[in-house]
């Protein structure tokens, strides 16, 4: 039997009031009846939550058997560790998932852990951001029209994914996508850390000091996510390594190709290739509209 009561209001608990929990809590807030219980390691985040109603309630000795459900929105390795120290406070019946940007190596630290302790573990990862972090950057409208991407496996109740479903469509998510922690692994590494990897290479040119007034939104495009949290994405890219580094060397094959055609001055073969890319595009745009 489905732990949680079908009642009108949940108590929902945000475990890390960053950009992502602070946004999450926001949300709650803002567009649901629900109440929402915050924790975060800074005093001061607590007290900007509280002061501003991101939240309800401040979690306090890390209790949350109080919760419906429980957000957690901190690092994985992070994650990892603040689930299984405090696993004995979560109410069974209740429902656990993590926010994190890679999904393998947390679903497999943890899924068993709850399990044993009769709780619904689904991994997610919210498809939205900024450039900036911390509570300071929270947006109640941060998930408007975004992504949420759910890997549960075959013993998640379709009750807990119903109730889920629904709640990202109170808050605003566009789309939910289901899928298994290394197919998300994968694609991440391609659409997410891969674009961050080349902003950061792209922005050290020594050219980049002295670009005002020569550039415009290709320049913008590009750099836009080089203004990123070197925390966190170091430790999401080395948790990802295998399916990064595979994306990294596809990039670095193309590249060469590029070079090999300018540095040739093969216009015929330089202009191949830039056809070819344009058709990708194209036909990716034509089937997305």
């Amino acid at each position: 039997m489905f732990g949680i009561e079908k009642e009108p209001v949940l108590k929902i608990g945000v475990v890390g009031l960053g950009l992502i929990g602070g946004s999450m809590a926001k949300a709650f807030k803002r567009c649901t009846p629900h109440i929402v219980y915050g924790c975060d390691k800074d005093a001061a985040v607590l007290n900007d939550a509280a002061g501003c109603n991101a939240i309800d309630h401040m979690v306090k000795d890390f209790d949350f058997s109080m919760c419906d459900l429980v957000f957690i929105a901190l690092y994985p390795q992070q994650t990892v560790d603040f689930v299984k120290k405090h696993i004995g406070t979560f109410r069974p019946g209740s429902i656990l998932m993590d926010l994190c940007g890679i999904k393998g190596y947390v679903v497999k630290s943890l899924a068993s852990l709850c399990a044993e302790h009769q709780i619904t573990y689904i991994g997610g990862h919210p498809m939205a951001g900024k450039e900036c972090w911390g509570f300071c950057g929270a947006d109640a409208q941060l998930f408007r029209g975004a992504s949420m991407i759910v890997t549960p496996d075959g013993d998640t109740p379709e009750e807990a994914l119903d109730l889920l479903t629904g709640l990202f469509a109170d808050i605003g998510f566009g789309t939910i996508n289901r899928t298994t922690p290394e197919a998300h692994d994968a694609m991440i590494a391609f659409t997410s850390q891969l674009a961050h990897v080349v902003s950061s290479a792209y922005i050290k040119s020594p050219r980049a000091q002295r670009h005002d007034g020569f550039s415009a939104g290709s320049y913008k495009d590009l750099t836009r996510v080089a203004k990123l949290n070197p925390q966190m994405w170091t430790e999401l890219f080395l948790e990802n390594s295998g399916a990064l580094l595979e994306e990294i060397d596809t990039l670095i094959t193309h590249i060469h190709e590029y070079r090999d055609a300018i540095a040739e001055g093969d216009s015929e073969r330089l202009y191949k290739l830039l056809d070819h890319g344009r058709r990708i595009k194209e036909a990716l745009d034509h089937e997305n509209d």
